[in-house]
Formats: C-alpha cells, structure tokens, sequence
C-alpha cells in the first residue's frame, strides 16, 4: 500500500493511527516519497501541531505517544527541507512539546518550561537585526534537541545533519555582527570605558569570547580578516587588563581569547610583546585548576622558532632570555632552597632527605617550568647554552630532585636528558666539571628496587650516555659513583654501562701502546731520513776510525778475493761494478766525453762537500787531519827519487787517485812486505773515506795484482789526464802531466 502512496492521510485525531503506520512502516524509497509529500503539503504541520494541542487539553496520553513516535520519525527521514520548516520559529517549541511524551519513560519531561523560564538570553550589547536573534535562538533551540531530547534515538547521519544547522546559523550570526560596524565599535568602547561596572564589563567578556569562538564555522579567510579586525581595534590592550583582574574566572576567559589567536594565527599575537611578560606571571601564579597549562600553551606558541622568523624572533626570544627567564628560575630555587641540602658536589652520599614546599607553589607550577625550558632547549640551543652556563641554570633545575613529589623528580631527569640529546661538549663538560648528575645518582639510590616511573627515566638516561658513546659521561659516572651503583649490578642497563666504560678504557690503551710502539707513524718523512742517515753514519765512522788505527788489518779488509784494492776512488768516468771481470776489457779502451772534462771536477767536489757535511763529527775530523801531517812529514822524499822509482813499479803498483795526490807519497819497493806506497796509502784516512763512496768506480782501474795483466801506465795516465784536474780534500790543485808516454820513458 506505502509503495502506491499519492497522497497523505487527512491529518485529524482519527486518523493518527494511520499516520504514525504510514511513517513508521515505510522504507527508504517510500520514505523520499514521503518527505516530498510532506513538503508539498504546506498545512501538515499546522494541522499537526493543532492535533497535538487538542491532545494536551484532553490528556490524551494514547494521542500524544503517537505524536512524539510520528515527529520522531519524521525527523528521522533526515531532511533538510523538512528541518527547515519545523525548526522555525512558529513550530520549534510545539514541536519540542510533542517530543515531551516518550512512551518509554514513565514521566513526562518539561522541555519546554526549561527553555522558556530557565534558560535566559543576554544581551551584553543590544542587537537589533531581527534576523541575527532568529538565528541565535534557533541555534541554541536545534542545539538542546540534539544533546538532551532526542540524543538518545538519533543516529550519526542526522546528528551531522543538525550540526551542519547549528554550524551555518552561527556563521551567519557572526557575518552579520562583524559587518555591523556600529555593534563592534560600541562593544570596545564600552570595554574601554571606566565607568562600565564589574558585570557588565564581565558580560562583555564573556560575550567576546563567544563572538571569537564562533567564528570557527566561518571560512579561514573569513575568520583571519575577522581577527585582524579585532586586533585593529585593541583587542590586545583589554586582554592585557582582563589577565590582570583578580577574578579568576575571567582572566581563564581571556586566555582563551589569546588561544583563539594563536591558532588562528600567532604572529598577530607576537606583535603586542607585553603578552609575553603577562604570560610568564599567570604561568607561576596560583590560578587554580586548567590555568598553567594554557599559559604554557600560550608561552609554546609565542617562542616556537618554527613559525618566528625575521627581527620579530630575535625581539620575542632576546625579551624572554633577558626578562623572564631568570622568574621561572628563581620559582624553583625559592621551592627548594640551597640551605635544606649542601650544593651538589664531591661523591655520592646515598639516599637524599626529601622536602616539602616551602613558599605555597603548587607542584603543577614546577612542571610546567620544566616543561617550557625542555621547549626552549629543543628550539633555542645557542641562547640556551649561554643562559644555562652562565646562570647555573642546570644546577638550579636539578635541585627540584629534592623534592618528595616523584613526578618533579621524574621532570628534572627529562630536563637533563634533553640537554644531553644536543651532543653539546661545552654541556658535557659543564656536567663532568660541576658534578652535576650527583643529585640524579641519589635519586636513584634514593629510590632503591621500586620499579616506578622515576626508576625507568634514569635508567633510560643511563642508556642513552651508553648508547650515544658520551665517553666523558661514561668516565665521569663509573670513576665518581660506581661504588654506590655497583649494588644495582644486576640490572642490565647499569651492567651494560659498566661493560661500555671498560671497552672505552680498552681502546684508549691500545691507541697508546700502539702510539709508543710505533712512533715513525707520526714522524713525517724527513725524520725518518734523518734516522736512517745517522746510522748509516755511525757505521761509516767505526769503519773510518778501525781504518786510522789497525793499518794492517784494515790493508787485508781491504783487498778483495780477486785482488783488486778497494781503498783508492776512480779516476775513470763510467761506472763499474764492484769486481772486475776478466772479460770487461772492451771497457779499457773507453773514453768518456769532452763534456765530462767539466762536470767530473764539480760533481765530485759536491760529493765530497755533501757527504763532509753529512758527517758531524769534529772529534773523528781532527784525528785523520793530525794522521795525515804526521805522515806527510815522516814520509816526504825528494821528487827526484820519487819519479825513479815511478818506471820500475809501474806494472805491480797501483796509481793513486789524482783526487788525493797530495796526500800520497810513493816510496821505493819493498821486495818482502810489498810496496811501501800501498801501508802508507791504506794509513791515510782522507783514501779510506773517499773509498766507502767511490769503491763503485775505483776498483777497475786500480788494480794491484791482476792474473790478467795489469793495464799499462799510458792507459792510466791517459784516463788522468781525461779527468782534468780534481781538488783534493785538502791540497792544491795538481795539473795534469804533459806527456804521459815520456814520463814513462825517461823516469823525472
């Protein structure tokens, strides 16, 4: 039958029955047809409305059960047309009347008298646009429906439904309030004006905060051109003097005004810097339940680095710092004063006498201190390091470990975890140098086995110094308190914090052992040259010095297996092995160069002086000097003598190097010992010397007994003559002979 309804049911008493059975029983389709018939008929509600009037007179009880089941369902349908017509103001209160009788509730509700008698509508300002008071009271009249006469029958679509009314009627209210530019100049005014009584200025509050909060439902354009407004108009100045009044209750309401704002928008807040300083003072005063958290609110968005930016930060954070700082400080200083306890120094004593509050603040108070300056240590780390070393800051927070609320306790621990999470040494060091975890050991000793929450931050503490490797924390707590912690061995953070420390003491002392076993790894590479060079010189030097003294040992040492006199320098420019092969004589017929003529005399004077500034040795200097002139005066003969006996030796004695001729004197042949030439040439330490940096060279040209046949003397001579002539260590300049062949000829 619904689904071939075209028209509704006459509304009459009779025909209530069929109404509530046509609502009730219908589906979804037949409801949308319904909703559109009801629509339609624009007397169903009137007619309605006066069925239920006549039921009232009559006590009809059945009629009016009926009623509130046929309204109910037809708000059910959820229709915003339908609320439209039914929340206005001819229908809105008998249709809250024909809600008053619910069959399931034996009593019948009075809605209606609460609405009429106890709820009453202020006007701190009069207003005037009819329109603006309809939308006012029927929002409070759809809004009572919702929360108290139907809250228990309506479902989520219809609830949303309803809040959309409610959120649309305040929009407009407040539109049209703002636009009114009479109404908002009138309201400051009467803010303003000293002549305004104590409850009217209270009205006037209570009705700004209102007018502020309802402008949620407008559009965020919309709501930020309705606070800029309102700023324009000194808004900030009547908050100023609303935080200052002694009624509790209305400076609760202007900080909520001041919340408003700051979600709105906080830098309109941040332009009026006396907040701030209010703020600080409404943080540390007893305002009552709810207060302290809005001022910590408020203080958290006025110093939030994220969103400051420019000459407004620096002025904002540099007027806290420099203000207000030191008043939260010296709140939690007062509450524990030094004189309870000595200054937090030396070893840990044990367990710590606990005190009570000294000056009336309220615990709530000292958290909330602890809360905003782990606020300004996350967001301001340069002026908080500055502050807090300067001022003894951290010292003064941790006296709160003092008191007997575990939860302040518990505040001061997070306070020093915070600083530590910034991994700032000049902090590190603070601690270490001020012996500023002492009063957190004690507390923790203090509190023994309990397993609490005050036992779970220090331990987290403990394994945060651990984990992040602060070696200098980890030192600092096992060297100075592992005698009182050792007691609480067996739990696995204090053990894994021991574990830590001795790993770090591990690795220090290999890098040291490693560092003196190994110094060169810091030398650079000039040093180790260094090194080297002394010890090859300090062998040279045994050598020369075993040469000056044992001639006749060091003459054997000196000639090698082959017979070739390793203690004369080459006067021929190429380079030699150090044993002459027999079958290197294509090597005698070897002529260097004319070019070498010129850089022979300059590349040995350079050896030479490199390898006499190498030695530094003046007391090993002297003795070859003295050895040579006593032998250059023992020694000297005639030249005459010297040129004979030059012929008849010339194919078994060796020609000294034209290098240290001078030093050399030839003397006749010895038929048992040998030539006399070769003791006193092995006995001159300037040869000796000269023979440990030429013996590459030397040894093929100067040849003493040689089964192959000594080299002739115009060979030698020819190779002398090629050389030019050399500088001797210490004598003159010796020129080359003019004829080799006639020298050998004729002897002088």
């Amino acid at each position: 039958m619904n689904s071939e309804l075209r028209e509704l049911p006459a509304v009459e008493l009779s025909t209530l029955p069929l109404i509530l059975k046509t609502v009730s029983e219908s589906g979804i389709a037949d409801q949308m047809r319904l909703a559109e018939l009801i629509l339609n008929d624009l007397d169903f509600f009137p007619k309605l409305m006066d069925v239920f009037r006549i039921c009232e007179d009559l006590e009809n009880i059945d009629g009016l059960h009926m009623l509130f089941k046929i309204v109910r369902g037809i708000i059910l349908f959820n229709s915003p047309q339908i609320f439209e017509k039914i929340f206005g103001d001819e229908l809105i209160m008998d249709v809250i009347g024909s809600l008053e009788y619910d069959p399931e509730i034996s009593c019948v509700q009075h809605h209606r008298g609460f609405l009429k008698e106890h709820v009453v509508f202020k006007e701190a300002i009069p207003i005037k646009d009819p329109h603006v008071l309809s939308k006012i009271h029927q929002t409070y009249r759809v809004g009572y429906l919702k929360d108290v006469v139907l809250a228990r029958v309506l479902d989520e679509a219809t609830v949303a439904n309803l809040n959309s009314i409610i959120h649309a009627n305040n929009a407009v209210v407040v539109s049209l309030l703002k636009d009114d530019n009479t109404f908002i100049q009138e309201l400051f005014a009467r803010l303003r004006s000293p002549t305004t009584s104590a409850e009217s200025k209270k009205n006037l509050v209570y009705f700004l905060h209102e007018f502020c909060s309802l402008s949620k439902s407008m559009q965020m354009v919309q709501q930020l051109r309705l606070f800029r407004d309102l700023m324009n108009e000194g808004i900030f100045d009547i908050i100023a003097d609303i935080l200052q009044s002694p009624d509790k209750k209305l400076v609760l309401t202007g900080t909520d005004i001041l919340i408003l704002f700051l979600n709105q928008d906080p830098n309109l807040l941040r332009s009026y810097v006396p907040l701030l300083g209010l703020s600080v003072k409404g943080m540390i005063t007893d305002f009552g339940e709810d207060m302290h958290c809005q001022f910590l609110e408020i203080l958290r968005s006025l110093l939030d680095s994220y969103t400051l930016s420019g000459a407004q930060r620096d002025n904002i954070i540099e007027t806290f710092y420099d203000k207000h700082l030191s008043q939260l400080i010296d709140v939690i200083t007062t509450s524990c004063p030094d004189d309870v306890l000595p200054r937090s120094s030396g070893k840990s004593s044990g367990l710590v006498e606990r005190v009570d509050n000294h000056n009336g603040v309220k615990p709530v108070i000292l958290s909330n201190i602890c809360e905003l300056l782990c606020f300004c240590v996350l967001h301001h780390p340069y002026r908080i390091k500055c502050n807090f070393l300067l001022d003894n800051v951290i010292e003064k927070v941790l006296t709160l470990t003092r008191r007997k609320e575990k939860y302040l306790v518990v505040a001061a621990v997070r306070f020093v975890r915070t600083i530590l999470s910034r991994h700032d040494e000049h902090l590190i060091n603070h601690f270490v140098k001020n012996n500023l975890l002492k009063p957190i050991i004690d507390a923790f000793l203090s509190n023994g086995d309990r397993y609490n929450l005050l036992n779970s931050t220090i331990l987290e503490l403990f394994e945060f110094i651990r984990k992040e490797n602060l070696k200098l924390l980890l030192k600092y707590i096992v060297d100075s308190f592992w005698n009182d912690l050792v007691k609480f061995e067996h739990l696995t953070s204090i053990q894994a914090l021991k574990v830590k420390y001795e790993q770090c003491l591990e690795q220090c002392g290999a890098k040291s052992t490693g560092s003196t076993l190994d110094p060169r790894k810091r030398n650079d590479e000039r040093a180790l040259e260094k090194e080297e060079e002394d010890y090859f010189n300090e062998d040279s030097d045994e050598e020369d010095t075993a040469s000056g003294s044992h001639t006749q040992k060091a003459q054997a040492q000196s000639v090698s297996p082959n017979g070739v006199a390793a203690g004369y320098p080459s006067l021929s420019p190429r380079s030699g092995g150090l044993v002459d092969y027999e079958d290197d004589d294509d090597d005698d017929d070897y002529r260097p160069p004319p070019k070498k003529q010129l850089e022979t005399p300059e590349e040995d004077e350079g050896t030479s002086e490199s390898l006499r500034m190498k030695r530094k040795l003046p007391s090993k200097d002297k003795e070859p000097d003295l050895v040579k002139k006593q032998q250059l005066g023992k020694h000297s003969k005639p030249k005459e003598s010297v040129y004979a006996a030059l012929c008849p030796t010339l194919s078994h004695a060796v020609l000294p190097s034209t290098k240290a001729a001078t030093a050399m004197h030839i003397t006749p042949l010895d038929e048992n010992k040998g030539p006399v030439e070769e003791s006193h040439k092995e006995n001159d330490p300037v040869i000796s010397r000269s023979s440990d940096y030429n013996s590459n060279s030397g040894e093929e040209n100067h040849r003493e007994k040689d089964p192959a046949g000594p080299k002739s003397c115009s060979d030698c001579l020819h190779s002398t003559s090629e050389n030019g002539q050399i500088i001797g260590d210490d004598g003159p300049l010796i020129p080359p002979p003019k004829s080799s062949p006639e020298m050998a000829v004729n002897g002088s």
